[in-house]
């Protein structure tokens, strides 16, 4: 785990050291246990150590094999690192026990199909010097990061956007598509854009062959199924519900390898819970679990205490409570974003940034439930979608997640950066009608699992535990799991208002009251009613001459919600206010989009 940066010339021209140095330098959070610089021929690459596997120096990268001719740079985990070693263990001499050198010898064994052996989160850039090409790879659900700028005759990447900025020479400007994705689904802005016209995303599940010329080819090497599988056809609810189990576990288990400690994120609620319930299973005590509550606001309350102190007596957790009171959230705001590797408006970006800042003193690696709603239809708008023609998926789409209509959007942004037609609309309609789903929901649910979440709640993780070099792992977004849930029929999956085969496992593993209740979020009251010091720091944010020189907004839009800045609120929760002042705060603090 770690950050990963590189610069790729296809001229005669060196690679500039220096601009990659500050690149990783500038990642340091993300790997604070050791650094590397490596540049040969037309490559450099550098790399930020967070030591989880083989914590000796043997581990550390860019690795070199001089033997293969291959260097690496890499962030993630491959969890089934030892079984692929003893695999290649009679093709190729080891001289380490980590991951990373386990996938040198699997790109010098399977070549390009390396990624197809791997289990694992990963970013990966690898320099093969005798067939001189780069490989870059992110992992099947994109939970490693990894960003690319270009220049003439240059390729950068690096694991944030703000490490590419320190590169220097990166068109800043803002791109008019991605302001309308961002303003219409929650801040999402789905690969391959960034809110950057210089910047772009590597998609997930994509090999990336780059020659020593600048021609590039990819290859996707992954995705679920969401057509029904003839061979699961005859399979009864209990067949379903048994191989979910194993599987579930099996992803659990497979996220124990570590040679440090592996903790919980507790929410208390059902998605965490489970996660705590079958590491007992596995024979795991005395885990590490946290969890975090702020101060009540606006009639809301800002915990879940009650039930992740259930969870944490019933299996005999080390269990720990983070309280964050009013005056800590305003100054954490400025942090929190300062973290963002992209603008994130979600109100609980700010509170996975002070749990992880927490958390990160206890423990390096912990597991998370991120992606379970996602997976398992367990959001509102999955059953609004269920009975509706796939004629109609967009139109239902739109009705129960879009924040915005393309008239809205346009009512808010500059008309110099208002795309001329409903880009987001448009998209929509190119996922959603793209065959290989046999219903709405199942065309709905890849969409979360393979587009929008990974840009919501699996970047929001990864930006704001890596700020504290914490690793952060998804047991809910294995691949083997996602496989078999979106084979998994969907009337099964809406059972129980949603997320029916995880509430059925929920009821045979922990305590009821977890289970049956009202689906809870990550409370951060202060942030959803926007009062006091956080919205004094909202009004500078708005007002800063900064702000009003790069006119993202119309001014007499932001005037209008500063005047009553609870009064505008999406059909799903969002405060507008806040959503636009999160991206401004952004902007400001990486001195862009002028």
């Amino acid at each position: 785990m770690c950050g990963i940066a590189g610069d790729l010339v296809f001229t005669t021209t060196a690679p500039d050291r220096e601009a990659v140095f500050r690149m990783a330098d500038s990642m340091a959070a993300r790997g604070p246990d050791g650094a590397g610089l490596w540049c040969k021929d037309w490559v450099c690459l550098a790399h930020r150590r967070l030591s989880v596997i083989d914590l000796s120096e043997a581990g550390a990268q860019p690795m070199v094999d001089e033997e293969l001719g291959l260097t690496i740079s890499f962030n993630g985990c491959i969890y089934n690192h030892n079984q692929l070693r003893e695999e290649l263990r009679s093709h190729y001499r080891f001289s380490s026990t980590s991951d990373t050198e386990v996938i040198i010898k699997a790109y010098a064994h399977w070549g390009e199909h390396f990624v197809d052996h791997l289990v694992g989160m990963f970013a990966i850039a690898l320099y093969d010097q005798r067939r001189n090409r780069v490989i870059l790879a992110r992992d099947r659900l994109g939970i490693k990061p990894l960003y690319l700028s270009r220049q003439s005759k240059r390729l950068r990447f690096a694991s944030t956007v703000p490490a590419l900025l320190a590169g220097g020479a990166v068109d800043t400007s803002l791109d008019p598509v991605a302001l309308h994705h961002y303003l219409s689904w929650h801040s999402i802005v789905p690969a391959p854009r960034t809110i950057l016209q210089g910047v772009e995303k590597l998609p997930a599940a994509t090999v990336r062959i780059i020659e020593s010329d600048g021609t590039e080819r990819d290859r996707i090497f992954w995705t679920a199924q969401y057509s029904r599988d003839a061979e699961r056809s005859t399979w009864s609810e209990d067949d379903w519900m048994d191989a979910i189990h194993e599987s579930l576990r099996t992803a659990v288990e497979r996220r124990l390898v570590a040679d440090v400690p592996v903790g919980v994120l507790l929410s208390g609620g059902l998605d965490s819970s489970l996660l705590v319930g079958l590491l007992a299973e596995a024979g795991q005590s005395h885990v590490k679990t946290f969890s975090i509550g702020f101060d009540d606001a606006g009639g809301q309350s800002g915990d879940e205490f009650e039930f992740s102190d259930i969870v944490a007596k019933q299996f005999g957790t080390d269990h720990h409570r983070l309280h964050i009171d009013n005056a800590e959230l305003a100054p954490a705001v400025r942090r929190a974003v300062a973290a963002m590797t992209e603008p994130m408006a979600s109100h609980d970006v700010t509170a996975f940034y002070l749990l992880s800042e927490a958390v990160s003193q206890h423990v390096k690696v912990v597991q998370s439930g991120q992606g379970a709603d996602e997976v398992f239809a367990g959001y509102d708008y999955h059953r609004a979608a269920a009975s509706v023609p796939r004629t109609s998926a967009v139109d239902a789409f739109t009705e129960s997640f879009v924040d915005r209509r393309h008239q809205d959007v346009l009512d808010l942004l500059d008309p110099a950066l208002a795309p001329s037609t409903d880009v987001s609309r448009e998209a929509l309609e190119r996922n959603l009608g793209a065959e290989g789903a046999d219903s709405t929901l199942d065309a709905l649910l890849r969409l979360d699992t393979h587009s929008l979440m990974i840009d919501d709640p699996v970047k929001r993780v990864d930006s704001m535990t890596m700020a504290f070099g914490l690793e952060a792992r998804v047991p809910f977004l294995d691949q083997d799991l996602v496989s078999l849930a979106a084979q998994c029929p969907p009337e099964l999956k809406l059972r129980d208002e949603g997320k029916g085969p995880l509430k059925a496992l929920g009821r045979e593993i922990l305590p009821r009251e977890v289970v049956d209740r009202p689906k809870g979020y990550f409370p951060v009251p202060q942030l959803c009613h926007l009062d006091g010091e956080v919205l004094d720091m909202v009004r500078e944010v708005m007002l800063a001459p900064e702000a009003r020189d790069r006119g993202v907004f119309r001014s007499d839009r932001v005037d209008a919600l500063l005047d009553d800045p609870n009064g505008s609120l999406t059909p799903t929760g969002t405060n507008t206010l806040w959503s636009l002042a999160v991206l401004e705060m952004w902007l400001q603090n990486n001195d862009v989009g002028k």
